[in-house]
């Protein structure tokens, strides 16, 4: 095995294609006998160009010029040879023109990543999330516009100072149509987005180092809306005398009792109502956001609604489980609903979902386990968002610690 190499480098004149004694100058490099030759984009006059010394001749204007540019190339030829032997990497003349013409993973930009990485998730992710990505990329290019006055910048460009000079860009930037600047778990989101891109350059080699090593997300907590159950049963009971309000409340209802987000329920059909294990009909099908499978048994209020439009003609059509309508749509109807049943609350769909997974079930003494498998989560954590101590369950669970540290307490109870 080779332990040390051989290495050279050539500047010459291609006199063979001169015009008008103009000849094109060339670097040749040359390791362990294999040649690569650059173009130099220069053009010299053979009257003052010495093949031997391989400079221009006099001390012309333009044979110093030409002199101080091969002496800089020269550097750099020599600086990137040494620089790949001090990381103890296998060095070859086509590496070294790769690295002097731009062209290695050293030189790559923050926008060669992000068509990289555009590609890359177009036929994984799902529809949102590659929007969502697409919004993130949008701010980016702003930053770099707006801030940076530049297009793009080289990878090794990004470093700590990068990421919050962009979270203060995104702070004060006021998205157009919007009443106001972006709060803070928006700018989180986004910068949460852009570390995946960087990460995934870090992962293919792109990036010798990650950027975002030291950076610490900080989330405000936020309370979920969702449905009590008085709420959840004034919409179910409210006489609708418009069929598409009845329909949006359905399907709203029909998500608060089994969890389904708007786009999956959008895809059930009646290949989807399975037997399950208890031998009752279930629900089985995949979240189109995490392409986790889930399974879900049928609450009765959950069936009826199911039955009730089995041979609506909207469903007959799509044969669907429900009539397909727009998520925009679904949640204009969604504020038509709430003023109707003098809900204060701004209702949209995904509140179903909040609803299902806190009214429904964990108030319910469903344990988190099988409330996080139901609504699809691939971990616990992402459903303890859900578990907030509602208050009723709180006052029923102390109820009946109480009961059993002091049984004469049930008695104090039943007198009053």
């Amino acid at each position: 095995m080779r332990t040390s190499n051989t290495f050279s480098i050539l500047f010459w004149a291609y006199a063979s294609r001169a015009k008008n004694n103009q000849a094109g100058m060339y670097l040749r490099i040359t390791v362990n006998g294999k040649k690569v030759n650059i173009s130099l984009k220069y053009k010299v006059d053979l009257q003052i160009w010495d093949s031997n010394r391989q400079r221009a001749k006099g001390n012309s204007a333009a044979a110093r010029e030409l002199n101080q540019y091969l002496d800089q190339v020269h550097a750099q030829i020599v600086q990137y040879y040494h620089d790949l032997k001090f990381k103890g990497q296998l060095i070859t003349a086509d590496l070294i023109k790769a690295e002097y013409l731009g062209e290695s993973d050293n030189a790559k930009t923050l926008q060669n990543l992000l068509e990289y990485h555009t590609k890359k998730i177009e036929k994984t992710l799902a529809t949102g999330t590659i929007r969502n990505f697409g919004i993130t990329q949008g701010y980016l290019n702003k930053y770099l516009n707006n801030v940076l006055n530049t297009s793009d910048v080289y990878l090794k460009e990004l470093d700590y100072k990068f990421i919050c000079d962009f979270a203060n860009f995104l702070y004060c930037f006021w998205p157009k149509g919007h009443p106001k600047a972006m709060g803070n778990n928006t700018v989180m989101k986004h910068i949460q987005r852009f570390r995946k891109i960087v990460t995934l350059g870090y992962h293919i080699e792109w990036l010798d180092r990650d950027p975002f090593v030291r950076w610490k997300p900080t989330y405000e907590k936020r309370e979920r809306p969702f449905l009590t159950d008085n709420e959840l049963a004034n919409i179910e009971s409210y006489y609708f005398p418009i069929a598409r309000l009845e329909r949006v409340r359905d399907l709203f209802v029909f998500s608060c009792y089994t969890g389904i987000a708007y786009v999956d329920i959008m895809n059930l059909t009646q290949n989807n109502i399975l037997k399950g294990i208890d031998g009752e009909e279930w629900i089985f099908t995949n979240r189109q956001k995490t392409k986790s499978s889930v399974k879900i048994p049928l609450l009765a209020k959950a069936r009826d609604l199911i039955i009730k439009y089995q041979n609506h003609p909207m469903t007959q059509v799509t044969e669907t489980l429900f009539p397909v309508i727009t998520n925009e749509k679904l949640n204009l109807y969604l504020k038509e609903i709430a003023d109707a049943v003098g809900l204060n609350k701004n209702l949209t769909f995904h509140m179903a979902r909040h609803t299902f997974a806190t009214t429904v079930t964990l108030s319910n003494g469903v344990p988190i386990e099988t409330v996080s498998k139901l609504l699809g989560h691939s971990k616990i954590a992402s459903t303890q968002v859900y578990a907030r101590v509602v208050e009723r369950k709180v006052s029923e669970d102390m109820q009946i610690l109480m009961n059993k540290i002091d049984p004469s307490n049930v008695n104090k109870i039943k007198k009053n």
